[in-house]
């Protein structure tokens, strides 16, 4: 069995720029707030990492943004700015603390007119900004310094998989209209083989004007620590359902990893070892041969009939799942991987291009173009040797977990080819 952390997950509220606002951290199921006391710009530049958003500019203290409620979770922060997570800073405990919500911390970042970034925005049925990313939802981009949304004119399956792949959702489902809005972007048209939306073509410069926005469903996507390990859940007309574990193994597995692009499956998890889903079990008695393109071109007993609970709901973790960049983005970044139950560095004695290439492989993030020290990361550190020719990192030759003659000053890190830039955000549409 391989051990799994629980994710970080982080916002800004009560503000209606996604990068400016409350510090608020989702942790034991529950969203809370962050305590002022001693938190300083280190700090903010951690958040910046964690939301992908510009350098620190305010460190807003005294409740700035308004009072949270609930849970404070963390006091007495103290970062050196090179942490990938709030929670790997000093602190003096979750949920110890000697303040009140009249405390609460809030930062501002810097903006940028164009930044890169792409979201899923959908109607929740509960009113609360769910802490997973979405897989489907009215597609927006940041653009002249504002969040605009894509119009449904042109916009086709080419462009819909653009966006599910951009977002780490695997392929489109299907598209529809929603709605009429103002300042919806025009004419987005894509040949399918782009990076991002950013790339596909479209009116230059960017006009605005009143139509039906565009609405996209992506087709799988797995709930838990990382986007390449969770439970697995497919789209349905009826919304995100799950995979019941009978007769789960690894061939189902490298059918959804491959899906996904997140390299080779290593295991195939049951008894919803990701926690139980919320909604309907789609599948149940799945059998794939491995080589098929979609779970649902697999075998199984029909959409819907089944005889499981979401106790038995499956999962996968793949081998881009235990391996992660931490920096600017995810295919750029100090190289950690995840060991008995923490995540570690990577030594850069004898560290070249040969070990930069696997991991790019494994991450799906292309070829290596260069290493480089992205500042110093926690835990233990890991001595590893490639040719280069492994599938992942996992392969290549070590002397055991733990290097002996290193220290986090020598945290390796590689820059890929594959750029992937933007920022995952989920947040509630008001009812219309």
């Amino acid at each position: 069995m391989i051990a799994l952390l629980s994710t970080e997950h982080i916002r800004l509220a009560g503000s209606d720029w996604f990068c400016s606002g409350r510090v608020e951290i989702y942790h034991n199921g529950v969203w809370g707030t962050v305590c002022d006391d001693s938190f300083d710009n280190n700090d903010a530049q951690v958040v910046c990492k964690q939301l992908g958003c510009g350098q620190p500019l305010t460190v807003h203290a005294s409740a700035y943004f308004g009072e949270g409620t609930g849970e404070i979770w963390l006091d007495d922060v103290g970062c050196s700015g090179y942490e990938a997570s709030l929670s790997q800073c000093s602190h003096s405990g979750f949920g110890s603390n000697n303040c009140e919500h009249s405390e609460d911390v809030g930062v501002t970042f810097a903006r940028t007119a164009n930044s890169s970034f792409l979201s899923f925005s959908y109607v929740t049925e509960v009113h609360q900004i769910s802490p997973y990313q979405s897989c489907s939802g009215n597609v927006q981009i940041y653009h002249d310094w504002a969040w605009r949304e894509v119009s449904y004119n042109g916009f086709d399956m080419n462009a819909a998989n653009v966006a599910c792949r951009q977002m780490g959702c695997g392929p489109a489902a299907s598209i529809s209209q929603y709605n009429y809005n103002y300042n919806v972007l025009d004419d987005v048209s894509c040949s399918g083989s782009e990076v991002s939306l950013k790339e596909c073509q479209h009116r230059n410069p960017w006009t605005y004007h009143y139509g039906h926005r565009v609405y996209v469903a992506c087709s799988v996507r797995l709930i838990g620590p990382s986007r390449c390990a969770g439970r697995v859940e497919v789209y349905n007309s009826n919304g995100w359902q799950t995979v019941c574990d009978d007769g789960w193994d690894l061939n189902d597995a490298q059918v959804v990893c491959r899906q996904l692009g997140c390299g080779t499956a290593l295991a195939a998890t049951h008894s919803a070892y990701f926690g139980k889903g919320p909604d309907k079990i789609l599948l149940d008695d799945v059998g794939c041969t491995g080589s098929e393109t979609y779970l649902t071109d697999c075998s199984h007993r029909g959409y819907w009939v089944q005889n499981c609970t979401h106790n038995q709901d499956a999962g996968v973790i793949c081998s881009a799942g235990l391996i992660r960049l931490t920096g600017p983005n995810r295919c750029s970044g100090r190289v950690e991987i995840y060991n008995n139950g923490s995540w570690g560095t990577v030594c850069n004695n004898s560290w070249n291009i040969n070990e930069a290439r696997v991991v790019c492989r494994q991450l799906g993030c292309g070829t290596s173009l260069s290493i480089h020290h992205f500042g110093e990361g926690f835990g233990q550190i890991n001595e590893v040797t490639c040719t280069g020719s492994e599938r992942h990192l996992s392969e290549c030759s070590h002397s055991g977990f733990g290097a002996q003659h290193c220290n986090h000053s020598q945290d390796a890190g590689v820059i890929c080819s594959g750029k992937n830039p933007f920022l995952v955000k989920t947040f509630m549409f008001p009812n219309s």
